[in-house]
């Protein structure tokens, strides 16, 4: 079952999706050892399990657990890491400010029934980015810079400003100490926390009308770009996989297990390539 929810996780499958797709191509039936004939766990099945793994909260566990692995086969974070967040999007809700500012204090629409209630997300917050407006949550990761594995991840409502869960997603176990960041997670605040901690800060700096950069802090820029980019290839590939960043699920908590099965599904992936690359 739990293979199943990681094909689901790589293609970004709702549960009929992934029940349909296991019945009609051989790749999935052989990743999951099934030939043809044999019975194939329904949608509701799925998402049972799913639900089950939630409640248990030992998903998190299996995750550190892969992390481990990884360093016993020789895939330690090396060579500092870099930190960013990806916006993962929920089907937007078309309500009035009025009853948004009901939904986000819990209260229930009398004019709705009780199932259609259910549907709404008191938790998702929308956000603005490049002047885009978005609605769901953030997935915030560090990666190690030789390997590209997600050694920790934090999920949020989108509202949450990058900067403010630096300190939570930082890895501690990493040979280098060096840190890689956009300008959105440069404040006084975490330059203060990563040199009280011994890291090594390279955040790009943001000019601004009254302080534009010189032209040295601009070449800087250029220079940790050059390694900060490295993470666009984790959300890249998520996008590559799934065709789309958008989960399906009501609430922070659903929100969270189908980010941490995708971000795990990703170290799966990565750890598959590297092996077939140096095997």
């Amino acid at each position: 079952m739990f293979k199943i929810l990681i094909l689901q996780s790589l293609y970004n499958l709702s549960d009929d999706a992934t029940e349909a797709q296991i019945l009609d191509r051989l790749s999935f039936m052989s990743f999951l050892n099934l030939s043809i004939g044999d019975r194939v766990p329904d949608a509701k099945t799925i998402w049972l399990f799913r639900e089950r793994l939630k409640e248990a909260g030992i998903l998190m566990d299996l995750f550190r657990q892969f992390d481990s692995y990884l360093i016993e086969h020789g895939f330690e974070a090396r060579k500092g890491q870099i930190v960013d967040a990806s916006i993962v999007s929920v089907p937007k809700q078309r309500n009035t400010r009025n009853k948004n500012a009901g939904i986000k204090k819990g209260d229930k629409n009398p004019d709705l029934s009780e199932n259609m209630n259910r549907q709404k997300d008191t938790e998702a917050r929308w956000t603005r980015k490049h002047g885009k407006a978005y609605f769901g949550y953030k997935n915030h990761i560090p990666i190690d810079v030789e390997h590209k594995f997600i050694r920790k991840f934090v999920v949020t409502d989108a509202s949450v400003h990058d900067g403010q869960v630096l300190k939570d997603i930082l890895h501690d176990h990493n040979t280098s100490r060096k840190v890689w960041a956009d300008f959105a997670y440069r404040s006084r605040k975490n330059l203060l926390y990563l040199y009280l901690n011994g890291f090594k800060e390279y955040i790009q700096r943001k000019s601004c009308r009254y302080a534009k950069l010189t032209q040295k802090e601009k070449r800087g820029n250029r220079t940790k770009s050059r390694i900060r980019s490295r993470i666009e290839h984790v959300f890249g590939v998520h996008l590559q996989r799934a065709g789309t960043l958008i989960v399906r699920t009501i609430g922070l908590a659903r929100a969270w297990i189908k980010i941490e099965l995708r971000n795990l599904s990703y170290n799966l992936d990565q750890y598959s390539l590297l092996v077939s690359r140096t095997g």
